[in-house]
């Protein structure tokens, strides 16, 4: 039970803000300690969070410790995600969507969250040289086998959906959203309300820059925000314009801009759960609090239009990455 409003994932009913546990292990600086990652963790469940999303990735395999050691005593409290395919491979990150690595890689995240079932389990990505009905089908048995509970897909189109949803019910895409990536907005979104399926938005925040809280100059050697053209000169600074045309708009609604990324996206269907990570515990509040008020369809107009498809400045992706996700892109859309 929470007090937050709640959204529906599958069978599960979800606080409508869930929390994104990746930042708290991998990929973005500086990370938290032990104590205050804990600590943040077990505030998010304090304060109504039912939904927390981690993966095999993340801090090759940190991520579920952390989750494992600190939330798990309250097991009954909250509805856990993590994901396959993307995981560590002869020490590096690798991708590998056969049924027999989806299978291993299960097992792993099994042990590390001291647990013998995940409620919703993602594949990561779409391992393109592996059919993705026989991904698909590795989740099944391990459904069967009560390992997991419903079967989510990370960063695939509408087309890719629809096949996987083909051989078993998919209960949620999770992709990137927010005002500065409406790919989405392509397809898949209505993809997702067409076949029933819950759409998690991940960085809903724009990786931080739309809440105001990361340039460039703050960004240390090894944040994963640094290799990516959108943080990059010359596309920074066009982007910190828009931020800042961001901010004015919701100075003028009374809310904070992470506050106004988050109503935008709840506004865009019932379908929609938003799970945007943080290290700060004032931010998780800020956040929550979107729960809180009424977001008038002038006001969310008013950041469709400020963020046409083509506002921001540079690809989404680098190269290497970009060839890993299967999402559609948008006519024009600049690719690294």
């Amino acid at each position: 039970m929470t007090s937050l409003p709640t959204r529906a994932i599958g069978p599960f009913t979800v606080s409508a803000i869930g929390l994104g546990c990746m930042n708290l292990s991998h990929a973005y600086l500086p990370r938290p300690d032990a104590a205050q990652a804990e600590a943040l963790l077990r505030h998010a469940l304090d304060a109504g969070v039912t939904f927390f999303d981690t993966a095999a990735l993340y801090g090759f395999g940190a991520n579920e410790e952390l989750l494992g050691r600190t939330l798990m005593d309250r097991r009954q409290d909250f509805t856990l995600a993590s994901k396959c395919v993307l995981a560590e491979i002869d020490g590096r990150r690798g991708l590998d969507g056969s049924p027999q690595a989806i299978a291993r890689v299960l097992e792993d995240s099994l042990r590390r969250l001291r647990v013998d079932h995940i409620d919703l389990y993602y594949l990561h990505r779409l391992d393109r040289n592996v059919p993705i009905e026989e991904s698909v089908g590795a989740l099944v048995r391990a459904k069967e086998a009560g390992k997991i509970g419903a079967i989510g897909l990370s960063e695939m189109s509408a087309a890719t959906l629809r096949r996987a949803h083909a051989v078993h019910p998919v209960a949620a895409m999770q992709t990137e959203y927010s005002p500065w990536v409406r790919n989405p907005e392509v397809a898949v979104l209505d993809a997702c309300a067409d076949l029933g399926v819950a759409f998690v938005a991940f960085s809903p925040l724009g990786r931080g820059l739309l809440a105001g809280n990361s340039h460039a100059a703050a960004l240390m050697p090894g944040d994963l925000r640094a290799g990516m053209p959108r943080f990059q000169e010359p596309n920074l600074a066009a982007n910190l314009i828009l931020v800042e045309k961001l901010r004015t708009l919701a100075d003028q609604a009374g809310c904070t801009p992470a506050q106004l990324c988050l109503g935008w996206l709840l506004a865009k269907g019932p379908h929609v759960v938003p799970i945007p990570g943080t290290t700060s515990i004032a931010h998780l509040d800020e956040d929550l609090a979107a729960l809180s008020r009424d977001w008038p369809d002038d006001l969310i107009a008013a950041v469709d239009a400020l963020f046409p498809f083509t506002a921001p400045s540079g690809p989404r992706y680098p190269r290497d990455a970009q060839a890993q996700v299967d999402t559609e892109t948008w006519e024009g859309e600049p690719l690294a």
